[in-house]
């Protein structure tokens, strides 16, 4: 497929660049919102496949862990051979997207839990081509602005992560149809970077293979300290995700309602995104994560002791919590973008993705296990120190950038 020349960009039209940036940042986000529209799949229709395969909630959240684990998986083996920094970007995500909706279509084939939890890690890993290279591809569209761009970014992976519980909400489909429907807007995602993407003038060349630089980066103290504040943020986030449209149907009673909630608290995570973006690149990147780290530590501590408030009280702090409970996450990725050896972004960005989403797997594990046990109140507490942590880590990091002039 032929490449599309880019021209030098000037980063002085607007916030959000000239023409050609915008332009890209909207075909990027675009093919992203469906691309990674898979991972929360069987979180939609978990209560359908509870109940055809007689499911345990333990078992029940192994089909979003087992993504979660070959995500990781798929990102160690990116970042070991330098995958990120070899293929271009575009190319990489559309064949990652194939890859992802192939293996998300096959559970309705194999219909089997065993077989379910294969293919969920398979979409895992697949989807380690997707993410990390589309914050590569942005960032070589932004210099000035970045943040804001990477927060557009993120707004995409947010909705995309919604797009299932939308699905259900407005559909109410079988399990079979909707993991089918899901797998094709997968594929429609990944041609629409491939084919109407353009590569960016900020982008550094393919660079060789070099595990020397995994000690490099890994030594490099605002790496360290980004790092901390995303494993904080991750701590909380994907527990969050997976379990809200759960917290809701308790709440509603209704599979259409609770598919509608989840999707506006998740979706409201694209605004956080945004706003933060915007913050970041006006102030500084840990002030903004710094924030919603807070904001989102606190919505954790309450939201599930509201359970049995008033229906109008619990949504809208769920739309608190989901604006904040991700709107940090570009900014670990733009301090990354600024902190490391441009030819090795992708390597440096798939190692913090790879850590980040270990930690998640504790956490979907033991959200259920601990409101089986003491209710979602204790269930989403046991999220707020990951957020406290991450927020101390940001302000480390201004610390360290105001003692040495510099602004990450």
């Amino acid at each position: 497929m032929a490449e599309t020349e880019s021209l030098p960009s000037t980063d002085s039209d607007g916030p959000m660049g000239d023409g050609d940036q915008r332009r890209q940042l909207l075909i990027l986000a675009a093919g992203l919102v469906l691309a990674m529209s898979p991972w929360f799949s069987t979180s939609a229709a978990l209560g359908q496949l509870a109940d055809r395969w007689d499911l345990s909630s333990a078992a029940g959240s192994w089909l979003t862990i087992a993504v979660q684990m070959g995500f990781v998986l798929g990102a160690v083996a990116s970042s070991a051979i330098g995958l990120a920094d070899r293929i271009p970007p575009r190319r990489l995500i559309l064949l990652a997207s194939i890859l992802a909706a192939v293996a998300n279509a096959s559970i309705v084939f194999t219909d089997g839990y065993p077989a379910a939890l294969v293919a969920r890690l398979v979409t895992g890993a697949a989807l380690a081509g997707v993410y990390p290279p589309a914050l590569k591809a942005m960032s070589a569209w932004y210099l000035k602005g970045r943040g804001l761009a990477l927060g557009a970014m993120i707004a995409a992976l947010t909705l995309g992560s919604a797009v299932p519980h939308l699905i259900n909400a407005v559909a109410d489909l079988q399990w079979q149809p909707l993991l089918l429907v899901i797998s094709g807007l997968t594929i429609v995602g990944g041609f629409i970077v491939e084919l109407l993407g353009a590569d960016g003038p900020h982008g550094s060349v393919s660079a060789k293979p070099d595990p020397a630089q995994i000690g490099v980066i890994a030594r490099n103290r605002r790496f360290q300290l980004a790092g901390l504040g995303y494993f904080g943020h991750m701590w909380e986030l994907y527990a969050m995700w997976a379990w809200i449209a759960a917290f809701y149907f308790d709440v509603f009673g209704s599979t259409r309602a609770a598919g509608g909630a989840a999707f506006a608290v998740i979706g409201a995570g694209a605004a956080g995104s945004i706003y933060a973006g915007i913050i970041s690149d006006r102030v500084s990147r840990p002030q903004a994560a710094s924030l919603a780290l807070r904001w989102s530590a606190a919505a954790s501590f309450v939201a599930g002791f509201l359970v049995d408030a008033p229906a109008v009280v619990i949504l809208a702090v769920g739309l608190f919590w989901g604006f904040w409970v991700v709107a940090d996450s570009a900014q670990f990725s733009a301090i990354v973008t600024e902190v490391v050896d441009p030819d090795y972004v992708g390597t440096a960005l798939t190692m913090q993705l790879a850590v980040g989403f270990t930690l998640t797997v504790f956490t979907i594990f033991l959200v259920p296990v601990v409101r089986d046990a003491a209710g979602w109140g204790w269930a989403f507490m046991l999220l707020t120190p990951g957020p406290l942590i991450g927020a101390w880590a940001m302000r480390a990091l201004e610390a360290m950038n105001d003692n040495s002039g510099d602004a990450a």
